[in-house]
């Protein structure tokens, strides 16, 4: 009789557990700045943001990016007005910002994260356009 409630019980968890929806970013991909330039020109109406101070959006920034500053006291309340179930795009200005960013939107439920590696730096590196 232990065997079969054991068994029932297994039964459910393992139910439960494999119906579970994922409703979460399962990771952050980190993806190259070639790839954010072209997501950018596949889609304009793309959520791209750029998680800098509001004064280094001011000097340069890529053209489609909206600004929502990751050190803000209101980070959390702007980013909440994006769209959890479509893809967002980050960046910084080396990655390391952008990399915080993610992580809290990925807490906060956003399905899928993409993260510029090495951030904008990297993007003027390779020589790609900005708003400029």
């Amino acid at each position: 009789m232990k065997n079969i409630a054991f068994l029932f019980g297994l039964t459910m968890l393992l139910f439960f557990t494999s119906c579970k929806e994922n409703t979460t970013a399962q990771q952050i991909k980190v993806i190259s700045p070639e790839e954010v330039y072209k997501a950018v020109n596949d889609n304009q109406n793309l959520q791209l943001v750029d998680v800098r101070t509001q004064e280094e959006y001011g000097e340069d920034h890529l053209k489609t990016a909206q600004n929502i500053c990751v050190t803000d006291d209101d980070f959390k309340e702007k980013v909440a007005k994006l769209d959890k179930n479509e893809p967002v795009y980050l960046y910084c200005r080396s990655g390391k910002r952008s990399a915080r960013a993610a992580q809290i939107m990925k807490d906060m439920g956003f399905k899928e994260i993409y993260d510029m590696e090495g951030g904008f730096l990297n993007w003027e590196s390779q020589g790609l356009q900005t708003k400029n």
